[in-house]
């Protein structure tokens, strides 16, 4: 997949929660940015060859900046302690042209927004356009604590704020939240959209299919994943680029945008775990063996797209369009 990218200004930098900071990133000299849609992300080249996923959480109508909120965490791959102590206010940083794969379906009637920690800010994006658009919605904030919640204070004092729910680890049994309450009579016209810890959105995902609601009412964005478990197709397989016709094979302890790497073909990859979309790639031929927390799966059995830094082969040859 090809990303376009922008050089943008650290213009804010401040602490937003615990283990929490949020960057306002601007045009240098102050143009409008390209426009994007609840629920986009972009990438940020936090330093050359690391690259990580933000979500947005600035509200869509606001073309002047972009904003994100970057949880400092204990696992960290090295993204987010860089963020932290790297990316300084006034900073030139590189980011991609926002990419959306988790939008809000234009046919719903009424939507339930399920966030948990830093899974807030695509879902905070979506309350307030929901809210501009006069759709109805809930909801529904999940964290350990209340210092820990991002956003907490700009949820109070939103518009919406009677439609908000907050759900803390800490605080009484009775505002714990209450998954088989919360997607209790699912309708053809409701949507159902979760982002936040893989527990989470497991555990909401197994609820709304045990109370009848329909695939294609569900939507959810993982920001991280355990690595998929080995099986038979772990074994070696061959890729052939449709563009030159070079092939290439990828063993069974290396990835696909490895193999691709170290012959000198650039590919964009941001999380590494199939979630974020930066690697997708169109299948021409072969099948896929998926491995990704981003395709549908309708659109995992479709075939014709693959997330080429975790997902591998289940047909001797892929044929890439590449």
């Amino acid at each position: 997949m090809h990303v376009s990218w922008l050089t943008l200004r650290v213009v804010r930098k401040w602490s937003e929660a615990t283990d929490i900071m949020s960057f306002e990133l601007a045009d240098p000299e102050g143009a409008d940015l390209p426009p994007f849609t609840a629920g986009s992300h972009v990438d940020v080249e936090v330093r050359p060859g690391l690259v990580r996923q933000y979500s947005l959480c600035n509200n869509p109508q606001r073309r002047d900046r972009y904003q994100i909120a970057v949880l400092r965490e204990t696992q960290s791959r090295g993204g987010s302690a860089a963020m932290a102590e790297e990316i300084r206010q006034g900073m030139l940083v590189r980011v991609s042209e926002p990419r959306n794969h988790f939008a809000l379906d234009p046919t719903a009637r009424r939507s339930v927004l399920i966030a948990g920690g830093i899974g807030v800010t695509p879902i905070l994006c979506m309350a307030e356009r929901l809210h501009d658009t006069g759709q109805a919605f809930a909801l529904h904030y999940a964290c350990r604590s209340p210092d820990r919640a991002a956003f907490r204070q700009r949820l109070i004092a939103s518009p919406f704020s009677d439609r908000v729910h907050f759900h803390f680890d800490d605080g009484a049994e009775e505002q714990r939240l209450d998954f088989e309450r919360v997607l209790a009579g699912p309708n053809p016209q409701t949507h159902l959209y979760v982002c936040g810890p893989p527990g989470l959105i497991e555990v909401v995902l197994a609820q709304a299919k045990a109370l009848g609601w329909g695939d294609g009412q569900v939507h959810r964005e993982f920001f991280a994943h355990a690595p998929a478990e080995a099986s038979l197709s772990d074994g070696a397989f061959r890729i052939e680029l449709s563009s030159s016709g070079r092939v290439f094979e990828v063993p069974e302890d290396r990835s696909i945008t490895q193999v691709l790497s170290e012959h000198g073909v650039d590919i964009p990859v941001s999380c590494e775990q199939g979630v974020c979309g930066t690697c997708l790639t169109r299948v021409l031929q072969g099948q896929p063996d998926h491995r990704d927390f981003l395709l549908t799966p309708e659109e995992q059995a479709r075939n014709d797209i693959m997330t080429l830094c975790c997902s591998r082969a289940k047909s001797p040859l892929l044929v890439l369009d590449l």
